[in-house]
């Protein structure tokens, strides 16, 4: 069973995630609307990683006997002043979302819930890549800053998209 103060700090988490998803979709809108189909493609998908992420740890708390709290978020920022904003926005976001899953595993360490620990040690891994992804993307975004399909060229070289699920990821609640 996992630790009460784990299962509390999980279901803020679990609005945190949904208000990622929901920060990346406005993003992808903002550059759909800018008609730059590969930054709105790469930031839908990472929408849908984000609430893939929330579903993963809702079906933790399901499959602990829990009760995972699914609450409203935020609207997400719908206004940026160029290109490199956005980025900017999600490389932050994603540091945020680091520092709020560490909290996690300490949580989890200090109550002795080694299977919550556990669980929460994919995200972590899975924060080092995002940062990472978001750092280089926004690196060429500052240097291509009037050259959009510069930018438009290293999505499509660099993140194709349906790079396939990663077979050590937790279950997503729904099987999303």
């Amino acid at each position: 069973m996992p630790a009460e103060q784990f299962v509390s700090e999980l279901n803020e988490q679990i609005g945190r995630e949904y208000a990622a998803h929901q920060q990346y979709v406005a993003v992808a809108v903002y550059y759909d609307s800018l008609t730059l189909p590969q930054l709105a493609s790469f930031f839908y998908r990472q929408a849908l990683e984000e609430r893939g992420h929330a579903m993963m740890m809702v079906q933790y708390l399901l499959d602990a006997g829990e009760t995972p709290t699914i609450p409203g978020v935020e609207a997400p920022r719908t206004d940026f002043d160029d290109v490199v904003a956005p980025i900017a926005l999600a490389l932050e976001q994603e540091k945020r979302v680091t520092d709020q899953i560490s909290g996690l595993a300490a949580i989890a360490r200090e109550a002795n819930d080694y299977v919550s620990e556990q669980f929460v040690q994919w995200f972590l891994k899975e924060q080092v890549e995002e940062i990472a992804t978001m750092s280089d993307l926004l690196a060429i975004a500052e240097r291509a800053t009037d050259r959009w399909s510069d930018i438009e060229d290293f999505i499509a070289r660099e993140h194709p998209g349906d790079e396939g699920g990663d077979p050590t990821a937790p279950t997503a609640a729904g099987g999303a």
